[in-house]
């Protein structure tokens, strides 16, 4: 069995999220998704508009998706994967690490990981901050 990892915020689902989680569960089996906690979210990108808890259950409900998890905040990013235990680590498009970087520096540690992203989706609102400048377009016109 080929265990598959997604992460990301998933803060506003929509379709590039589940268009991500798609292609991610193709790779292997079973896909377990690790979705950043509030601590991550307000750390590295913004003030969640949804707690971690909300988010964990709208992602695990997805189709494509056999578990979700909550990620941990604190220095130590490779904890989770000893739970894990993927045997790929699938990006999404925009996610900023460089694959190749990522999966010399985990197979250093020990962790024979393969690592691979994502094709971004086309559909339009494919980012939460895009939707929410759209909502705020919209409110202003009323």
């Amino acid at each position: 069995m080929v265990r598959v990892m997604a992460s990301g915020v998933f803060d506003i689902i929509h379709t590039g999220h589940l268009s991500y989680l798609e292609q991610a569960k193709a790779k292997g089996d079973e896909l377990v998704v690790v979705v950043a906690c509030d601590e991550t979210v307000r750390k590295n990108k913004h003030e969640p508009v949804t707690p971690q808890e909300m988010r964990v259950r709208l992602v695990g409900a997805l189709k494509p998706v056999d578990r979700a998890v909550l990620g941990r905040s604190g220095d130590d990013i490779y904890s989770i994967l000893r739970d894990i235990d993927p045997d790929i680590i699938v990006l999404g498009y925009d996610q900023s690490f460089d694959e190749k970087a990522l999966e010399k520096k985990l197979n250093d540690k020990g962790y024979n990981i393969k690592v691979c992203r994502a094709d971004r989706c086309a559909d339009d609102l494919t980012a939460t901050r895009h939707i929410i400048r759209k909502i705020r377009g919209t409110e202003a016109e009323k």
